[in-house]
């Protein structure tokens, strides 16, 4: 339904309403008794219904939970998956300090699902320039660097990883540790490239 619709057919309570089509759209998927396969669905509507719920209630976390581990992770249907991972991208970008969690699950399934490491890259890199606030944890903002450093780009992870360190956004002793240590494996792979591998 429009968006227009359903804010007149809230009745002045939004919330209850994008919660109610949240229930509905999950029973659509049981009909007749029969579990539907969730590669039968129409992504195209089905992106519609939850970006209606998200219009509604816009600090609700639970359409993207739906997008990004349960309708993203269909198996057998690649290219519902990447539209459903498009989708959180650009519902991340109206929220990026809330909706960071969606986005950084979207990073993992392009990286370990889709093998697609640019379009992972592409999420991490959205994940560390937008989500900037003091409730994203640091280690979102480092799936950047750790992706580089699979990609083999040490060059660029040396960069983002020592200004990281050298921002003194890292309040934490151990983390800060960690990082410093590797930056350090980062630096001595760059100074001999032979004596180690790039990561599988």
């Amino acid at each position: 339904p429009a968006i227009g619709v359903l804010q007149l057919a809230s009745f002045g309570e939004p919330v209850a309403l994008a919660k109610a089509m949240m229930i509905y759209l999950q029973a659509y998927e049981s009909q007749r008794g029969e579990i539907m396969q969730l590669r039968w669905l129409d992504y195209e509507r089905l992106q519609g219904w939850l970006s209606r719920a998200l219009t509604l209630d816009p600090l609700s976390q639970y359409p993207l939970l739906l997008a990004a581990r349960v309708y993203a992770e269909v198996e057998g249907a690649e290219s519902k998956q990447r539209a459903m991972l498009a989708f959180v991208r650009q519902q991340f970008d109206a929220d990026p300090n809330r909706r960071w969690p969606w986005l950084a699950h979207a990073a993992v399934l392009a990286r370990h699902r889709l093998k697609d490491m640019d379009l992972a890259r592409e999420y991490a890199q959205a994940l560390r320039l937008q989500a900037t606030g003091p409730e994203v944890p640091t280690w979102a903002k480092q799936m950047e660097i750790l992706l580089l450093q699979d990609m083999g780009e040490l060059e660029t992870a040396e960069i983002l990883l020592g200004a990281l360190v050298a921002s003194r956004n890292v309040r934490d002793d151990r983390e800060l540790a960690f990082l410093q240590e590797r930056l350090a494996e980062i630096r001595a792979r760059l100074a001999n490239p032979a004596a180690t591998a790039a990561p599988v």
